[in-house]
């Protein structure tokens, strides 16, 4: 193998690797944003369980001070 086809060879794996290292640059661009996505879901998820949480306190309540009535 002469030195121009060592060149040719190089120049092909540099080639591939820069595509790989920009495919990966890539899918970790998109995994950090479905990793943001991730917990903007989370805290709306936790805010709304709050609310369910309050809502089923407030019922409570009422079911209390119904029995009582009827007591």
């Amino acid at each position: 193998m002469n030195i121009d086809e060592r060149l040719e060879k190089l120049t092909e794996r540099h080639q591939a690797l820069a595509e790989s290292v920009e495919l990966l640059m890539q899918s970790i661009h998109e995994q950090g944003a479905n990793i943001d996505k991730l917990i903007a879901n989370s805290a709306q998820d936790a805010e709304n369980i709050r609310a369910l949480v309050r809502i089923a306190e407030l019922h409570q309540t009422r079911i209390e001070k119904l029995e009582e009535r009827q007591n």
